[in-house]
């Protein structure tokens, strides 16, 4: 080989080593934010999921990527989304009850992070809340039967006396009618009789409506759903046009004009979520990590709807309140 060529060679393979560094360097890690909801309602969430990364050390797009996929409540969509999360693969899925069923039914080895306001151990989704095991952790803002109970309680105080209390079920989300028997044992408790009405999509909110007020009900329980919260401004102008006092579970609602909220924050659950999803990117495993709850339940109650609706809120609600809104 002449002196020539062998420069060439040699030149060439100190050329390529970059090229071969390059190729062999780990790719940005990959985050499948999911939800069975539309995005628009939710931009708060999307942030305060950024946030919690953040605080591990995670900024997107410039050490982690994060794909959306947004199912529009059509429920029909999940599997197709989690199985092309599956697909590209994402290295962790992060979402809400319903899109983490399907991302379940997906994959039993990318790690899951839901979002959930059940109780993941009678749901099947975890083994305990201390050691899930499998794939999955998270974080609950689940507040057990008593947050059904109080939920009532406060509805008593503002409803007319002996009046029918209303629930609102989103026949989708069974979930939502966890609380159910002890919604309607707390009401009867207080003498009132419950007026169960179940929806399936947005067609159904003003017939709902009509039939609630056509019953003469007091007040009106919103039972927790996706589907409810991504259509909340909806139902809180038909609240508004019925002049029914009504109870929310997220303060998202009340932020919104609906009446009153009782329940923990969305918001710090994706936050806390942000954070178990920069723990499983810096190496932790889901089986190991115990499963988050809600610390604390707030009551949120927006003064100007109440003076709208001509309520008269009595002192011990309004000392009770941790957020009064204006």
């Amino acid at each position: 080989m002449r002196r020539r060529d062998l420069f060439a060679l040699v030149g060439g393979v100190a050329l390529g080593w970059p090229l071969v560094a390059r190729a062999q360097k780990p790719a940005m890690p990959v985050v499948g934010f999911f939800r069975s909801t539309p995005a628009k309602p939710f931009e708060h969430l999307v942030k305060a999921f950024r946030e919690g990364l953040t605080e591990t050390g995670f900024v997107e797009g410039r050490n982690v990527s994060i794909d959306y996929r947004w199912a529009d409540n059509r429920l029909d969509r999940l599997p197709g989304l989690a199985a092309d999360l599956v697909r590209r693969p994402v290295d962790v899925i992060i979402g809400n009850g319903l899109a983490v069923r399907a991302a379940k039914e997906a994959t039993g080895s990318i790690p899951i992070v839901f979002i959930l306001a059940d109780d993941p151990v009678k749901s099947g989704l975890v083994a305990s809340l201390n050691r899930p095991g499998a794939n999955l952790t998270g974080v609950t803002f689940f507040g057990g039967e008593s947050l059904g109970e109080k939920r009532v309680e406060l509805l008593h105080e503002l409803a007319p006396p002996g009046s029918t209390i209303a629930v609102l079920l989103d026949t989708n989300y069974p979930e939502g009618g966890s609380e159910l028997p002890a919604v309607v044992a707390a009401a009867r408790g207080f003498g009132r009789p419950v007026q169960v009405v179940r929806t399936a999509s947005e067609r159904d909110f003003d017939s709902a409506f009509a039939g609630i007020a056509r019953a003469g009900a007091g007040a009106l329980l919103v039972s927790g759903s996706p589907f409810f919260t991504s259509q909340r401004k909806a139902l809180i102008a038909l609240a508004a046009r019925h002049a029914i006092p009504t109870s929310y579970d997220l303060r998202d609602y009340v932020e919104d004009g609906g009446l009153i909220s009782y329940g923990a924050s969305i918001s710090d659950a994706y936050r806390q979520a942000g954070t178990y999803v920069g723990q499983i990117l810096n190496g932790a495993h889901p089986s190991e990590m115990p499963v988050s709850q809600a610390a604390k339940l707030e009551m949120v109650i927006n003064l100007a709807t109440a003076k709208t609706l001509r309520l008269k809120l009595p002192d011990t609600l309004l000392v009770r309140a941790d957020d009064l809104l204006e």
